[in-house]
């Protein structure tokens, strides 16, 4: 597969040809959080490169708010700080391309044996959801969002919702699915743990849930973030506006620690690594680089307009300008920086009849500890190369 240049401004020659298709099962730890990526010393850059509608909508759910030149959901309008225009949806597109990408070729890491009931909360533009119906024709997939932005056109087993996943209480029957999964959802809850609790419910015993998490601050194995680098500052003013809205940014690093507390068994996590930049060396995380900058510049009026605006208080003008040396910091190849990527799956027990209380935060001040390391020798500054956990890989092969 193809990624085309309709993913911004990119002509047709600067593409990046994704192989697609090769299922891998295996992981390979070649190029891990121990390894460090060497980075490319030249001064060229690689370049990137009718089946039944099953839509449950009311008129209603297309209402979508404007604000500052972009749309945001109409249901339950405000819980969700990020817009959903088309701009936004074709970055969604990509996003899946990127992580399948990372994850070489894979949806998943949960041991899924011919699962028969498939959840996906907070399925955005539905991709995930679509290539798990076609993977597993015998299942019924089911996906819920706050925005009807999903395709019309999608395979017999496959059925998109909207629905509001911070709800008490999700519409769904009790211990009915075989795996539940999540992805990219940060900022979305006041309380993840929340989240990974009603998923425990709604798993049958022996089910598996996996969430698949970027963790935002910027990481570096060799201390060439400066001190006054833009997207440093960037995050934490989005640090500031989540945590003010009490929807926290950073909790990838938090999962695992949360399943086991919940009640689930054989937790298992995998991180990736996620170029800012084609900075690396090694053709595979200069192409991943390549693309997930393009994610970057395309999606970060998004991520900032309504935070900054809402939350903070600035304004358009002054958030437009500011994010000028934002884009530039992102771009800038002799910082080399990257995202870390979390995937955490575990098991609901053969025999549990609920969640294990999981401690719940009472205070602004206890939820910022959420971003405290899972481990001890995890670096607090991102140009801190010292002590990176073994368990952090690169794809696996």
């Amino acid at each position: 597969m193809t990624v085309a240049a309709k993913f911004g401004d990119m002509s047709a020659s600067e593409s990046i040809s994704i192989p697609m298709g090769t299922q891998t099962r295996g992981f390979s730890a070649s190029i891990g959080i121990n390894t460090p990526i060497e980075a490319d010393t030249s001064e060229s850059d690689t370049s990137l490169n009718d089946n039944s509608s099953s839509l449950s909508l009311t008129n209603s759910v297309y209402d979508f708010t404007k604000e500052n030149g972009r749309t945001y959901h109409g249901y339950r309008a405000g819980a969700y700080h990020f817009p959903n225009d088309p701009t936004e949806t074709d970055r969604l597109d990509f996003q899946y391309e990127i992580l399948k990408y990372c994850f070489k070729d894979r949806n998943y890491f949960a041991p899924l044996l011919d699962p028969e009931f498939i959840l996906d909360v907070g399925t955005g533009t539905g991709q995930w959801a679509i290539e798990m119906g076609d993977e597993f024709p015998g299942a019924k997939v089911e996906a819920t969002d706050l925005s009807p932005i999903q395709p019309s056109s999608v395979p017999d087993n496959v059925h998109f919702y909207i629905d509001d996943a911070s709800e008490d209480d999700w519409a769904l029957p009790a211990s009915r699915y075989d795996y539940i999964h999540t992805r990219v959802l940060l900022g979305c809850f006041t309380d993840f743990r929340e989240v990974i609790k009603k998923a425990f419910y709604h798993l049958k015993p022996g089910g598996y849930l996996e969430s698949q998490e970027i963790l935002p601050t910027a990481s570096c194995d060799d201390g060439t973030i400066p001190a006054d680098w833009a997207f440093s500052g960037w995050t934490k003013y989005s640090d500031e506006a989540a945590m003010k809205a009490g929807r926290p940014l950073r909790i990838a690093n938090m999962l695992k620690g949360w399943y086991e507390a919940c009640g689930f068994v054989d937790v298992e996590e995998k991180v990736f690594k996620l170029p800012l930049n084609p900075w690396p060396k090694d053709k595979h995380l200069k192409n991943l680089g390549q693309m997930y900058e393009h994610n970057w510049l395309s999606g970060l009026q998004g991520f900032t307009m309504a935070p900054f605006s809402r939350i903070l208080n600035w304004n358009k003008t002054e958030i437009e300008v500011y994010l000028v040396d934002v884009r530039k910091g992102i771009s800038n190849r002799h910082v080399h920086a990257y995202n870390k990527v979390y995937v955490v799956w575990g098991r609901k027990p053969n025999s549990s009849p609920q969640a294990s209380a999981i401690p719940t935060p009472s205070t602004s001040a206890n939820l910022t500890s959420q971003a405290a390391p899972v481990t001890s020798n995890t670096p607090l500054q991102p140009q801190d190369s010292t002590g990176i956990p073994d368990k952090i890989a690169s794809a696996p092969s």
